[in-house]
């Protein structure tokens, strides 16, 4: 289990104000930061998990509830009839992202917006977002970080023309989100609404051969 760099300053300022109100009023309100800076500990953790490399197989790109399956004509990246995936990310989720699939990322559009709940159906279109585009020699599949109410800060770590490896960790969304994977309409899906996720580990959906 390792806490990302990005998770170091809340656990740091949280047991700094934990010190001041111990000095200040004793032990009895110095917990509350101190609860607060093991809870910042545990969201931004980064459990390591063995992905089976698997070129027919998309793995889900984050931990959480699957919230709705649907299909669409997809004209950000795909430009043609797609399926979409769409997670949803509790505060008490792990909280970074791996990408589904091997490849280059061939896109990448950061799009500037509302926070409204990750539940409400409104937020993929109009909430915070940040769209990543995967293609290898199989397909092209698009990746996209969708901020909550709570998310006020989308992380991503990688560039235009970057490989990644399948379950590779390439970025998170801070406090409360949601994820969604878009894939070419012949991939068959392998979830549905309701079902619990892991990133890297889960099975969303397979390819034809």
């Amino acid at each position: 289990m390792h806490i990302v760099r990005q998770g170091y300053p809340f656990i740091a300022g949280a047991l700094v104000l934990a010190v001041v109100c111990f000095i200040a009023f004793g032990i009895h309100i110095a917990v509350i930061p101190l609860v607060l800076a093991c809870y910042f500990a545990y969201f931004f953790r980064n459990p390591e998990r063995e992905v089976r490399q698997d070129t027919s197989l998309l793995y889900s790109p984050a931990d959480g509830t699957v919230m709705e399956v649907s299909e669409f004509f997809d004209e950000e990246y795909l430009n043609a009839k797609a399926k979409k995936v769409t997670i949803f990310l509790s505060v008490f989720n792990v909280h970074v992202n791996r990408s589904p699939a091997e490849g280059t990322i061939k896109f990448q559009r950061y799009t500037v917006g509302e926070f409204l709940p990750a539940f409400n159906k409104k937020a993929a279109f109009e909430n915070e977002r940040f769209a990543m585009g995967i293609e290898n020699e199989r397909m092209k599949i698009l990746v996209i970080q969708i901020a909550g109410i709570l998310a006020r800060r989308i992380d991503n770590w990688v560039n235009l023309g970057n490989h990644l490896d399948q379950g590779e960790v390439y970025g998170m969304i801070k406090f409360g989100s949601c994820t969604e994977l878009v894939v070419p309409e012949d991939v068959e899906i392998l979830c549905k609404k309701g079902d619990k996720v892991k990133g890297g580990i889960t099975v969303l959906g397979r390819t034809k051969a």
